[in-house]
């Protein structure tokens, strides 16, 4: 593999990582939000 591809996709794919744990992370507290409202 051509390390130049690795260079290149290495901070794509740690944007696109660091943008869906953020992501995830808002949804789950959207999600608990959701069902806690839900059970009142």
């Amino acid at each position: 593999m051509d390390w130049r591809i690795v260079v290149v996709l290495a901070p794509v794919g740690l944007a696109a990582s660091w943008a869906i744990f953020n992501i995830g992370k808002a949804a789950l507290g959207q999600l608990q939000t959701f069902l806690n409202n839900r059970e009142a």
